[in-house]
């Protein structure tokens, strides 16, 4: 009896105004920044301020690059390249089992795996998901997205008791071609190739 009403109490809360306009709203952000017309943006990463780090993301499909403070990575879908600056060194992976993102690989996101809520907030609107029980890594996010537009602004994930905060800046959403997603091969001539796929 109890595990029945405990099965009916987690549908009734997905099943509510609340958490469907949740739903829709964080569909729409995120269909913004991974749909197929591609975006780009400027993230600020801080871990617990342990670690922080900050640079530029390019989405459209599969395929994305990143120029980031530490390193740089293009992911045309199927191969990986990571410029290890300092070592002058770039790293190629299978973009189906990229070992050189080990922080990424954290940060692995599956909608359904979540329960949705909304708030308004002074900046815009906090949209809030909480894991279903036995969800394993991400615990909980807040996402703060524009009033109007359900622009990113923010993100604050949970994994275990970690607090990650990512601050968003120069969001544009599409307008990305593949040929700005191709790895530059000719720039990194003098850099020692390391293939680990």
């Amino acid at each position: 009896m109890v595990m029945l009403l405990s099965a009916h109490t987690s549908v009734q809360a997905e099943d509510n105004p609340n958490a469907r306009q949740a739903r829709r709203i964080f569909n729409q952000a995120y269909q913004q920044v991974f749909g197929e017309q591609g975006a780009t943006l400027r993230y600020d990463v801080n871990i617990i301020g342990i670690y922080k780090t900050y640079g530029t993301i390019w989405y459209k499909g599969k395929k994305s690059k990143f120029v980031d403070a530490k390193m740089n990575s293009w992911n045309d879908g199927e191969t990986v390249y990571t410029i290890k600056k300092k070592k002058k060194e770039v790293e190629i992976h299978s973009a189906k089992n990229n070992k050189s993102d080990k922080y990424s690989s954290k940060f692995k996101f599956e909608p359904e795996n979540f329960d949705y809520s909304i708030a308004n907030d002074e900046r815009g609107l906090m949209l809030t998901l909480k894991a279903k029980k036995g969800v394993k890594g991400i615990k909980e996010i807040h996402a703060l997205v524009k009033r109007q537009s359900y622009e990113p602004i923010s993100l604050r994930i949970k994994i275990a008791f970690i607090w990650t905060t990512i601050n968003i800046s120069n969001f544009k959403s599409g307008g990305i071609t593949d040929e700005m997603l191709r790895f530059p091969a000719e720039k990194y001539k003098d850099y020692k190739f390391v293939d680990k796929r």
